[in-house]
């Protein structure tokens, strides 16, 4: 089992789910968040004033999934998330070493 971590664009989260949906992936967390990579912020004018906005607002989705679908969870990913500029974001992928389904008690692959 992997844990795929990916931070998105907030406006492409509907694509990405279509995507996901497409390949019969249907179960994820959202979460919002904000940082910088590259990308390093921008400035912008409130009020006539100038400021620094150093962290931008992203999405970070966690999707677990069975070990035989992550290159194509990841492709999927990709191929909905990418605009081709600066800032599109990170995708991450880590193992996992056991999960519950609390309201059951199924463990392993048959609690994704």
């Amino acid at each position: 089992m992997k844990l795929i971590t990916a931070i998105i664009k907030p406006f492409k989260l509907d694509d990405v789910r279509d995507a996901l949906h497409s390949i019969d992936i249907h179960g994820m967390t959202v979460t919002e968040v904000k940082g910088y990579g590259r990308q390093k912020g921008h400035t912008e004018m409130y009020r006539g004033a100038e400021y620094v906005v150093d962290f931008l607002p992203k999405l970070k989705l966690e999707i677990a999934v069975n070990e035989s679908i992550v290159e194509s969870a990841i492709e999927a990913i990709i191929q909905a998330a990418q605009t081709g500029k600066i800032g599109d974001g990170k995708i991450f992928v880590t193992n996992i070493e056991q999960a519950v389904r609390i309201r059951t008690g199924e463990t392993g692959e048959e609690a994704l």
